[in-house]
């Protein structure tokens, strides 16, 4: 006995001795908030006071120093976030995490990324600002990688601390630009669609020509199954382990329609969930030069910004800044491909993928002049014929350095808008307010018309030297607006209006979120920076009632159970609010599931389905097909005895949606409410792993908001017990101009990627709850709620 006491008791030991041993080596991987650090190449001590919210603001004795400072700062709280965000443009993601990704790898090293950096580079400025700032901030880094402490992500990993380069940077800015595209999700399932079916299941979609002057080209031969590139694409982003861009709300208030008589700026980018949260703050102020301003990891300037005298942020413009083109290929030479009736040569990137733990996969790409042959570098594509990837940001001088830095340097509201020609990709709302009282909103990107006869919805003719032929057009002509008469702008991701009676193609999201916020700015002209606040977080759908309303009439109610008859009763009184205490979102989001399953996935089958569910498409369909009596869609080709009509699936969908709620939820339709099945989880690309999940996630949490309302916390239809959210405001900024000391933001969880700080999820209750927080540019008031870390010259 005694001697198995003693062998317990060792044994308790050892297992003490390692938890402590974790427990203080976590420790010493806790970013430095406080003290002093010597670093090379600054002028004098920069001073550095991190506030109650982790927040750096930086005072430099110039702005080189301050952005040597900030990329120190930086990667001391997001390295680990850093390191992911210049891996995915060169496909080096399986080094970390091994075949899994290989797939992901093998896609962003075809479209070439890596190689437009590395052409940007040769072409840059060497004595521009841009660069030699550029330049300062990764000096930070590096010097952070060389003396700073590890993140425990590279230490379970294993992974070799290397320094970061120019080429990192632009093919970060790469990434996010493709992130922000849609077409390669949209056109091969369109595509589909009209081979498969025919050109009247495409009606309720508006891409056949009903809606305007486009006429449909049509391909002779065998169908092939062109959506396995959507389905591809959407698991590709889906596993890059980073947050894609997916939509965005913006609105600035004119000076007249404000109480104080100043503008108001208001922007919550919407971007998918991750853990960390996808900006990091920082305040950076210098003798000739101030900003608060939101970072991407491993990017000098600001996206989203603002000081005293000018504040700017964006939303997705969703133009189509990418087609696909079917090639033909030689039948006696597959190394050629024919256009305008000869034969040309591909040319061939040889690319590694080298994988953890796994041999190397060797990866040749194809390109013809339209791209890289998606065939090469998706292995899912079942068509033997190649499709090419025609990308405007891998094709036209890349500028989006300069653009960013111009953006945040900006003298007055003519130099901003000016140095937004700079974007030729991505399409961007790019939003804007000063203290003067300008307001305006221009349109980013190279905008460009095809032939009349082209719809750009659909895999077009690599062939035929028509297909391709793109009319660029002046920047003058980006949709834009300056100091409107009706006082106020906004932009939701919904089309603009035409210019010169030419509608830009895009994917462009539904009229939901852009109607309500017209309804609630147009009538008020007395707005405050709080009523900003309670509108940002607005849960109410402008559109869901009316779906409701074509719904119930078309519902057939004889012979229904008492809670189909409840569930019925409380959908005829909903307002389309989606607070957490609701019922009806519950009943209404599962409704819609089945309605789309029980109308497309006959004809679709179940893979198109699903990549159907994933596009910004599925959302602008529902209302309009829905109030289409005569929808094609209606009838269910599996069913060769009966012909379905809209009540018959209606009914159904509410049936089947009332009994799987009544299987996951229970009985009582009261008990539906809409935090029981509306949840939020930040998620670690490690705390995917179950061991590290409570240590690496935030989260899970009860939300309200729902997709499409304001406050767009969305999520992809389906019959699970619980809506994950995706996707929503990667932070909430309001600026008031008329006290901009005052402006208030949130992140959706914190300023810290390092999970030992208390800053990794110190903001994720007060997200939840809609709170704010303020973005402080008062030295006084910063010095009394932070501490101080002073950096000096190194000797």
């Amino acid at each position: 006995m005694n001697k198995l006491k003693k062998a317990l008791l060792v044994l308790f030991s050892l297992l003490l001795i390692i938890v402590l041993g974790i427990y203080f080596y976590l420790l010493s991987t806790k970013p430095q908030y406080e003290g002093e650090v010597a670093i090379k190449n600054i002028s004098t001590t920069t001073e550095v006071y991190f506030d109650d919210y982790g927040i750096p603001h930086i005072y430099a004795n110039s702005e080189k120093d301050a952005m040597t400072v900030l990329g120190y700062v930086h990667a001391q709280d997001r390295l680990w976030q850093m390191e992911l965000l210049r891996r995915i443009a060169p496909g080096r993601l399986a080094e970390l995490f091994g075949n899994k990704v290989s797939k992901t790898d093998m896609f962003f090293a075809g479209l070439g990324i890596d190689e437009n950096s590395e052409k940007t580079i040769t072409q840059i400025d060497k004595n521009s600002e841009t660069y030699k700032l550029t330049l300062a901030y990764l000096d930070g880094i590096n010097q952070y990688l060389e003396n700073g402490k590890t993140p425990v992500e590279f230490t379970l990993l294993g992974l070799e601390k290397k320094p970061f380069t120019l080429k990192d940077v632009y093919n970060i800015f790469g990434f996010m630009s493709f992130s922000f595209a849609m077409a390669q999700k949209t056109d091969p399932l369109m595509t589909d669609i009209r081979n498969n079916l025919g050109s009247e299941y495409l009606k309720d979609f508006g891409l056949d020509g009903s809606f305007g002057t486009v006429q449909l080209k049509s391909y002779d031969g065998k169908p092939s199954d062109y959506a396995e590139i959507s389905r591809t694409v959407n698991a590709l982003l889906d596993n890059a382990t980073v947050q894609p861009f997916i939509g965005s709300n913006s609105w600035i208030i004119g000076s007249q329609k404000t109480k104080n008589g100043k503008v108001i700026f208001a922007n919550d980018p919407h971007i998918s969930f991750a853990q960390p949260c996808t900006w990091f703050e920082a305040h950076i102020a210098t003798p000739n030069y101030e900003i608060y301003g939101y970072y991407l990891a491993g990017t000098p300037f600001p996206l989203l910004g603002h000081n005293r005298d000018y504040a700017y942020g964006l939303t997705m413009f969703e133009n189509d800044d990418i087609d696909l083109f079917q090639e033909e290929n030689n039948p006696k030479n597959p190394n050629q491909y024919k256009y305008k009736n000869e034969y040309k040569n591909y040319t061939v990137r040889k690319k590694t993928i080298k994988v953890k733990d796994s041999s190397d996969i060797i990866l040749k790409v194809k390109e013809s002049i339209h791209g890289p042959i998606m065939n090469d570098v998706m292995n899912t594509i079942t068509s033997e014929k190649p499709i090419a990837m025609s990308w405007i940001y891998t094709q036209e001088k890349n500028e989006i350095l300069d653009a960013v830095y111009h953006l945040s340097h900006s003298k007055n509201v003519d130099d901003f808008r000016k140095s937004i020609k700079l974007v030729h990709a991505p399409g961007l709302n790019i939003m804007y307010g000063d203290a003067k009282n300008n307001i305006s909103w221009t349109a980013s990107g190279k905008l460009y018309k095809l032939n009349k006869s082209i719809n750009p919805n659909f895999i077009l003719n690599g062939s035929n030297g028509i297909d391709d032929q793109k009319e660029f057009l002046p920047f003058a002509k980006n949709p834009s607006a300056l100091n409107p008469s009706w006082n106020y702008l906004y932009s939701a991701n919904n089309q603009t209006e035409a210019i010169d009676g030419y509608l830009y193609p895009g994917y462009y999201l539904p009229k939901d979120r852009a109607e309500r916020i017209d309804n609630l700015l147009a009538p008020k002209n007395n707005w405050t920076k709080a009523d900003v606040e309670k509108m940002i977080v607005d849960n109410t759908s402008s559109r869901s009632s009316f779906v409701v309303s074509t719904i119930l009439p078309n519902i057939e109610l004889k012979n229904k159970s008492k809670n189909f008859e409840t569930a019925y009763a409380i959908l005829s009184k909903w307002n389309g609010s989606n607070n957490e205490n609701d019922i009806a979102p519950t009943i209404y989001n599962k409704f819609i599931y089945h309605y789309l399953k029980n109308t497309f996935e006959d004809e679709l089958g179940k893979k198109d389905f699903e990549a159907l569910l994933a596009t910004h498409i599925v959302k602008q369909i529902i209302e309009p097909q829905m109030a289409n009596e005569n929808s094609i869609w209606w009838d269910n080709i599996a069913t060769k005895d009966k012909k379905e009509n809209r009540s018959t699936i209606l009914t159904k969908s509410l049936e089947e949606a009332i009994f799987s709620l009544e299987n996951q939820l229970g009985k009582d339709v009261n008990s539906w409410t809409w935090n029981k099945v509306h949840k939020l989880e930040h998620v670690h690309p490690i705390g995917q792993v179950k061991l590290f999940h409570s240590f690496f996630n935030v989260g899970k949490f009860d939300i309200a908001g729902s997709n499409e309302v304001i406050n767009n916390l969305a999520f992809t239809y389906t019959d699970n017990k619980e809506h994950i959210v995706k996707a929503g405001p990667s932070t909430r900024r309001i600026i008031d101009f008329s006290d901009v000391e005052n402006s208030v933001s949130i992140l959706p969880t914190g300023n810290s990627g390092n999970p030992m700080s208390k800053h990794y999820s110190d903001q994720a209750e007060m997200y939840n709850k809609g709170l704010f927080r303020k973005m402080k540019m008062k030295k006084k008031e910063i010095l009394e709620t932070s501490t101080k870390l002073v950096f000096i010259l190194k000797k």
